[in-house]
């Protein structure tokens, strides 16, 4: 038996029924996220989860899967610490291998701008609970030997921000843990279950018309990603979105001495590695907004040339796959959760390349919301009525949204 060997999942799949206390629509992270805490934290199981693919067969499989809290205002660092948190004992609450392994995330400086930037950004995690430090060129040498600190001569590290609490899990194994957790405890998943409308009653949605027929619920919660505009078009009104599409690659196999994660949002690029000993990588969002899922060779070359150029070890590996995920993008490049204008109806978007990242803590919030009515302090800065209210939350908190 090999290491990647584990217990078969056990999902309850169940026929879809007309009514439900809950409809979720969006069978990825946040949405089987959301029916977990729900079923875990408050004892609502009466849940659908619409599914239009397959469990994760979204954004939630087509990320990198970095967990992290090193964002660069005290709000969001709060929130994803909070994810930094739920992540480390999920598998232990779900009884499921994960894969998660904690490794630090490096992100480096190459200007004095960029100095100044990531001094800043360890001074802010460490006031709001995220363990950040800033560390000197000798420092990253130690962490990342394989580095070229002079960075080709074109990129030279003049330091970087450290947040020992950056991790990887395996995200096909997260989307199966909660959905399996959530099943188990009564809540129904439906695959293949595409929303075609939504059915309301003066300013409430109150149901949802599929291609297996209508279904009525007191709280309906869009979960999508990637086409999240369609929904809201639905219940007539409008969101501040943008969709771009993010494209990533692994290389073949290299020796597993490689192990925080390393980035950079002066050249917009990161790096990790798999557990099978892959190195993967990724970069800016596309520039231009679509729903296009097609890879592309600029993408493939900008990328490769930037990180192998401060770990020219790169240059020896080969790229075996390439693909492309669509992020939901806000003015703001910070999420967007809670009420909207209609009533009974609920949106958890604009998570743009940090979704993975806030899988727990997204569910965990939204399923309080959900239970009691009362939106959570964690969340409150992220309602979509900060767009009007002008007290927006900007916060460009990675290399992917540039």
């Amino acid at each position: 038996m090999n290491e990647f060997m584990e217990k078969r999942v056990d999902f309850k799949w169940s026929e879809p029924k007309k009514t439900y206390d809950v409809i979720i629509i969006g069978g990825g992270g946040h949405g089987l996220s959301t029916a977990y805490y729900l079923a875990t934290r408050h004892g609502i199981t009466n849940v659908a989860v619409l599914e239009r693919k397959y469990i994760g067969g979204g954004n939630s499989g087509r990320n990198t899967t970095v967990i992290r809290a090193n964002y660069g205002i005290p709000e969001a660092v709060k929130f994803y610490q909070r994810s930094v948190d739920l992540y480390e004992s999920l598998e232990d609450e779900t009884e499921r291998w994960l894969m998660h392994k904690k490794k630090g995330i490096l992100w480096l400086a190459h200007s004095e701008a960029a100095v100044r930037q990531e001094r800043a950004r360890a001074d802010v995690n460490t006031a709001f609970g995220a363990d950040t430090t800033y560390i000197t060129p000798k420092e990253v040498k130690e962490l990342v030997p394989e580095i070229d600190l002079s960075g080709g001569n074109l990129f030279p590290v003049m330091g970087g921000s450290y947040h020992a609490a950056g991790a990887t899990a395996r995200h096909d194994r997260v989307n199966w843990a909660l959905a399996e957790g959530a099943m188990k405890r009564g809540a129904h998943v439906h695959q293949r279950t595409e929303v075609i409308d939504l059915i309301k009653k003066g300013n409430k949605v109150i149901g949802v018309k599929t291609n297996n027929g209508d279904m009525y619920a007191d709280v309906i919660m869009s979960a999508v990603g990637g086409h999240v505009t369609r929904l809201t078009d639905m219940a007539g009104f409008r969101i501040p979105i943008r969709s771009h599409p993010l494209q990533a690659h692994v290389t073949n196999h290299y020796a597993r001495t490689f192990h925080p994660i390393v980035a950079s949002t002066s050249l917009l690029f990161y790096v990790s590695q798999t557990a099978r000993g892959e190195m993967l990588m990724g970069a800016e969002i596309d520039r231009q907004p679509s729903y296009n899922y097609r890879s592309g060779h600029h993408y493939l070359q900008s990328c490769s040339f930037r990180a192998a150029t401060l770990l020219p070890f790169l240059r020896k590996l080969r790229i075996l796959r390439q693909w492309t995920g669509i992020c939901d993008m806000s003015p703001d490049y910070s999420p967007i959760m809670g009420k909207t204008p209609m009533d009974n109806f609920l949106i958890t978007t604009g998570w743009g390349t940090w979704g993975f990242k806030a899988i727990p803590v997204g569910g965990e919030t939204m399923a309080e919301l959900i239970a009691t009515g009362k939106t959570p302090d964690l969340i409150k800065p992220f309602a979509l009525d900060r767009f009007r209210k002008d007290r927006t939350k900007a916060d460009r908190g990675s290399a992917g949204t540039h």
